[in-house]
């Protein structure tokens, strides 16, 4: 992502289940969708889904959960 597509998006915060030490990532929404980046390398900016995309993942990942 670049720095001019940051202003879409709201602050990115770190999930509730991360710690200091795991591997984790930071998650921004806003009208353009959401945002992912790397906790450890924000450098490196960020990987950006629309809602329709952002909405597939997290089914996804809840149907791998349970």
């Amino acid at each position: 992502m670049d720095s001019s597509a940051a202003t879409y998006y709201h602050p990115f915060r770190t999930s509730s289940y991360s710690s200091a030490s795991d591997n984790c990532v930071e998650v921004a929404g806003g009208a353009a969708g959401t945002a992912v980046r790397d906790t450890k390398h924000r450098e490196l900016g960020a990987l950006s889904f629309n809602a329709s995309e952002w909405q597939a993942f997290l089914g996804t990942a809840r149907h791998d959960v349970d």
